[in-house]
């Protein structure tokens, strides 16, 4: 495909914005996407540990994390500090995932939308453990109306999952 805006050069950057509702895509060879100001990050390639890191506050040294949250500080086997996790995007050994465990929901709440990462689903092969996935929520939200005792939207969320584990079992 050709660039959209020169229509010269090969296309190699999608853009794709969404602004009050509309989406729209831009297809640009490099150049003009940086002339465009697309290219956010300066041509430099996206690794997890800048995505991470990203996420946890700041990419160079001195920047504090957005994630400050009460808990142990430094792991007490390697003495990584969360400032230095946050900046490098990985644990130093297998003992920061207990002493950072204060801190890790907040963390996989930005990146996965929930406190726990529960794992891809294939698309082509994974329709029966995505309606059992659907079906696990539903659950806990019908749980959650019946405590809010929304008793109405309950037995809407429970006729649903009905529907669903007859399309399991069919």
């Amino acid at each position: 495909m050709l660039c959209q805006e020169c229509k010269e050069k090969k296309a190699t950057v999608h853009v794709t914005s969404i602004i009050n509702g509309k989406k729209t895509e831009l297809y640009l060879c490099e150049e003009c996407a940086q002339k465009k100001g697309e290219w956010g990050f300066a041509a430099e390639p996206l690794s997890l540990h800048n995505f991470i890191s990203g996420f946890l506050g700041g990419l160079e040294p001195g920047i504090k994390p957005k994630t400050e949250l009460p808990g142990i500080s430094r792991c007490e086997k390697c003495g990584l500090t969360f400032e230095e996790f946050a900046q490098k995007g990985r644990f130093g050994c297998q003992e920061c995932y207990e002493a950072f465990s204060s801190q890790l929901p907040a963390i996989l709440k930005k990146v996965h939308g929930r406190e726990e990462y529960r794992g891809k689903i294939p698309r082509r092969t994974g329709g029966v453990l995505r309606k059992k996935r659907e079906i696990e929520d539903l659950r806990k939200a019908m749980e959650k109306s019946v405590k809010e005792e929304d008793f109405e939207k309950a037995a809407e969320i429970r006729d649903k999952i009905r529907e669903l584990e007859k399309e399991l079992e069919g």
